[in-house]
């Protein structure tokens, strides 16, 4: 498929969107200090084109953009964004307009005059497996270290729980080096949802609980620790990153003791009727 097809049709995007690993592959992403966003001059550079082009693509698909997270701060949201990430930021300046990754790679689904941008759509058609080995082990090796980098950068600010973190950094130089990684099944990262799902509720279901399931389990680690669960990264769908609760299989009895407390009784399968005679 012409990597042109990506610059007409929004659906063939919107089924590549996740895929924000291609950034790094066809060129190193520079982020501002919040590890997350880069503003228009940081984009522009990024792609090699004008802030007029970039401007340009924003204006002709800007619900798109703004639905993967692409945004324009103003006012206290701003001043409260640039007093941690804009050290030296215009004084007059009222506004930023800030990119997510995912908003940095919708970007260049669209634009047309940047070489860049045709590399990181012929990545996204996977044109890549076309390439020789030794390229692609490459650019995976680039895009586990920058992910390690990255991780160390938070786990040094203390942002991150230090055992995920060496969870998160083991998987990624394996991976480096085209091995699997040996990790203490006790270590291994327990998410909410799958949790969830793997007790039987369905999708809104979940997305009604996990909320209140995590509070719940985060009083009752407190409870037993007497401190609060350490944090984790999480990528969301907008392509932002939060901090969450590093949960891990060492606290499935967490879990288990919340599940059997509050939603055991709710979620109980029903039994099947007993018919008799053909009458219920």
């Amino acid at each position: 498929m012409n990597e042109l097809a990506l610059t007409e049709s929004a659906s063939l995007r919107a089924e590549h969107a996740d895929r924000v690993d291609v950034l790094d592959k066809v060129k190193a992403l520079s982020l501002l200090p919040d590890g997350t966003h880069v503003d228009l001059p940081m984009i522009a550079r990024y792609y090699e084109v004008s802030e007029d082009a970039i401007e340009s693509v924003i204006r002709r698909n800007r619900l798109e953009l703004e639905a993967n997270g692409f945004q324009v701060l103003k006012g206290q949201a701003y001043r409260e964004f640039a007093s941690v990430n804009l050290t030296d930021a215009n004084p007059n300046a009222r506004s930023i307009t800030l990119f997510s990754r995912r908003a940095i790679l919708n970007v260049g689904q669209m634009l047309v005059e940047s070489s860049v941008a045709r590399s990181v759509r012929t990545y996204l058609l996977d044109v890549e497996e076309l390439a020789p080995p030794e390229v692609r082990t490459e650019a995976v090796e680039r895009a586990a270290l920058a992910r390690v980098q990255i991780l160390a950068y938070k786990a040094a600010e203390g942002l991150l729980e230090r055992s995920w973190l060496a969870t998160k950094a083991k998987i990624a130089l394996a991976r480096m080096a085209g091995e699997e990684p040996e990790i203490d099944p006790d270590d291994v990262p327990l998410y909410i949802p799958d949790f969830l799902k793997a007790k039987g509720l369905k999708k809104r279901q979940i997305e009604s609980e996990q909320s209140w399931f995590g509070k719940r389990a985060a009083a009752l680690y407190e409870a037993e620790h007497g401190e609060k669960p350490g944090k984790r990264s999480s990528d969301t769908p907008n392509g932002s990153v939060r901090s969450t609760l590093a949960w891990t299989q060492r606290d499935l009895p967490i879990f288990e003791e919340v599940w059997d407390r509050w939603y055991a009784a709710k979620y109980a399968p029903q039994a099947e009727p007993v018919l008799f005679g053909g009458v219920q």
